[in-house]
């Protein structure tokens, strides 16, 4: 745990990770001789996943959109759950030759097609993962080509793969009354087996077994973020051999579930300093309730605050220009300043910086939340649309469509907050569950800046130059992204958060997972005793919730690992180089995102700067956007299909 990055290069190098480089097939993914002519190691059963093979002549064609599909696809031999752990394939009808045998069609590729930038052999997967709050996400049951025109259009295979949420559950829908097993990892571990079976199978269908990108908002970013940086690693082994996950294909040829790119928005992860770093960006610059003075909850707040300053300085954190980012501790405990706050005080002004040069004004803001995104394949768009329809909602077309419809979807644009009623894909505009509040007008800069100083100066606005600058992360947090959570979170005192459910262990459907709160209140419970709002049942409340394990006898420590991106990508953790790393990473966040800390993406992003086999990383904070698919303009789906587009180039 305490070599650095550049110390765990210089003793054991890289040499045994299997990262991608560029769009090329992961390093330690033995792809079969095409010439028939490589044996099998003795010990392998070339039949063991015979069942997962797909079935070529089940294809169902949609004429009108020319696309081809298959829905509920078994992507695992021994599914815990038949309900989530099946995939949908949907393929640019260009790449297949089919002919129709009864209801469904035999397909071939043809590798001839060329569909936008991509031939068969060439053509990119793309995964959502379609939660934001990691709730169980179910493989589509009826065909519905609404958003998929954005990805298949450019020539991408869409396969939209279940798989289990942040809780266990009973398959009642196979009429079991067994409780099957959810939460840390197991969300990882289904869509690791997704890609697996895509890879089994990757002989007959038209895409590029290297290009496989995966892409999620909130919590789902952080999945996609822990997928892009933990391709086999050794911890998921035992789970994934648990629900017979492919481990080779029909070959004997091992089988990688490394992917090459990882597509997050507002990510939410690295849930072991979560809590601490949403502290000390925003907790301890609150004053309000739950954390008023003389509460023990505004203890713990800053108790967290000085906690991850320490952490900060026990990390190898670099900027580019290879410096050490470091906080400095000042009188008290508190860790304010330092060159890592310095880094993030330039991440948030060049934001700004970015939006006052490219927003036209009169400029118009308006503050959203958004909880779950509804990317294309999500079952519950027809279901939502027709509800919002048979209640009349919005005349002509109902705020549900709009937000679902390709056709009739309305954009709101990330840097004028102007409606762009041109969008044509699903994804252009925020789904329908994004909570708005009034509207503000701005006529000017000036003005606009004026608000954001109206109590006191914390905002430089350069009229001259055109250039801002954000004097101090408190002042940021208390102007426009105010800690709006309860202290702590994520892991609350009475384990009422979605993450404490996301470290549930079967019937304890809510478990405490955050050590460095344990440790605080295991240190200070005396202290906080004497705090009116104290309840006695805290003091052993970690302590017992830490030390629990799961139905695979895996520690929660080691289950919060397997849900963190930097457990793999910094070198201050054991896990640093021990799996293949993704080499295309795109991280967007709202400056103003008052869920989760600016430190979550802007971490992964340094990280990830400074990882030997990482081709690119397009992080950007955009300002003015809260808990939402930011954007600097344009749309989320088309954006992201061009950056899939121009890693593959």
């Amino acid at each position: 745990m305490g070599f650095t990055r550049r110390q765990f290069l210089a003793f054991a190098g890289l040499a045994g990770a299997s990262g991608l480089a560029g769009c090329s097939r992961p390093t330690d993914q033995k792809q079969p001789d095409d010439s028939g002519t490589d044996a099998a190691p003795a010990d392998v059963d070339l039949e063991e996943f015979k069942d997962l093979a797909i079935n070529m002549e089940s294809w169902k064609y949609d004429e009108e959109n020319d696309c081809y599909y298959q829905l509920g696809l078994k992507y695992c031999t021994k599914p815990a759950t038949k309900t989530y752990e099946s995939l949908a394939i949907f393929v640019p009808g260009k790449f297949f030759t089919g002919e129709k045998s009864g209801s469904a069609y035999k397909c071939s590729v043809n590798e001839k097609a060329v569909v936008g930038n991509f031939t068969p052999a060439t053509a990119p997967v793309v995964m959502p993962v379609n939660t934001g709050t990691l709730a169980a996400q179910q493989s589509p049951t009826t065909y519905e080509y609404t958003g998929l025109g954005t990805y298949l259009e450019q020539g991408c295979v869409y396969v939209y793969a279940g798989f289990r949420g942040r809780s266990a559950g009973v398959d009642t829908t196979s009429g079991s009354t067994d409780m099957y097993p959810g939460g840390a990892p197991w969300p990882v571990v289904d869509l690791k087996a997704a890609v697996r079976y895509l890879r089994y199978n990757a002989s007959e269908l038209p895409f590029d077994v290297s290009r496989v990108f995966v892409f999620g908002f909130s919590a789902g970013g952080g999945v996609s973020a822990v997928m892009g940086a933990s391709g086999d690693a050794e911890a998921y082994r035992p789970y994934l051999e648990s629900i017979g996950a492919a481990t080779h294909d029909a070959k004997g040829a091992e089988l990688s579930d490394a992917i090459a790119g990882s597509a997050s928005w507002c990510p939410v992860t690295s849930f072991d300093v979560a809590d601490a770093a949403y502290e000390w960006a925003m907790g301890q610059h609150s004053s309000a309730d739950p954390r008023a003075e003389g509460t023990w909850r505004t203890q713990l707040s800053q108790g967290l605050a000085g906690a991850y300053g320490a952490w900060v300085n026990g990390m190898d954190l670099r900027n580019a220009d290879d410096e050490h980012l470091t906080l400095d501790e000042s009188e008290g405990g508190q860790y304010t300043m330092g060159s890592y706050a310095d880094e993030l005080l330039s991440q948030v002004s060049d934001a700004a910086t970015y939006f006052v040069q490219n927003t036209p004004f009169p400029y118009t803001h308006t503050p959203q939340h958004l909880d779950d995104p509804m990317f294309p394949g999500d079952p519950n768009l027809l279901s939502t649309r027709a509800s919002a329809q048979a209640a009349g909602v919005g005349g002509a077309v109902s705020a549900a469509d709009t937000a679902a419809s390709a056709e009739a979807a309305a954009s709101v644009d990330a840097a004028t907050g102007e409606v762009d009623a041109s969008a044509s894909d699903a994804a252009a505009s925020q789904p329908a569950g994004t909570t708005t509040v009034q509207s503000t007008i701005y006529d000017t800069p000036s003005n606009y800046f004026a608000a954001l100083n109206s109590d006191y100066r914390w905002i430089n606005y350069n009229i001259k130059r055109n250039v801002v600058t954000v004097q101090s992360l408190g002042d940021l947090s208390k102007h426009v992204r105010p800690a709006e959570m309860p202290c702590s979170p994520y892991d609350r005192p009475d384990r009422s958060s979605k993450s404490n459910q996301l470290f549930g262990i079967g019937e304890e459907s809510t478990l405490h997972f955050d050590a460095m709160a344990g440790e605080l209140i295991e240190k200070n419970a005396s202290t906080y005793a004497t705090c009116s709002d104290w309840d006695a049942s805290y003091e052993s409340a970690w302590r017992l919730d830490l030390a629990k394990q799961d139905s695979l006898e895996t520690t929660m420590a080691a289950r919060v690992d397997m849900m963190n991106p930097l457990y793999w990508l910094s070198g201050a953790y054991a896990g640093y180089g021990q799996s293949g790393v993704a080499a295309h990473w795109r991280i967007n966040e709202g400056v103003f995102d008052t869920f989760v800390s600016p430190c979550t993406a802007a971490n992964m992003a340094l990280a990830l700067g400074k990882y030997d086999g990482v081709s690119d990383v397009a992080y950007t904070p955009v300002w003015g956007q809260g808990h939402v698919l930011a954007e600097r303009s344009g749309s989320p789906a088309g954006n992201f299909v061009a950056w899939v587009v121009s890693c593959c180039s």
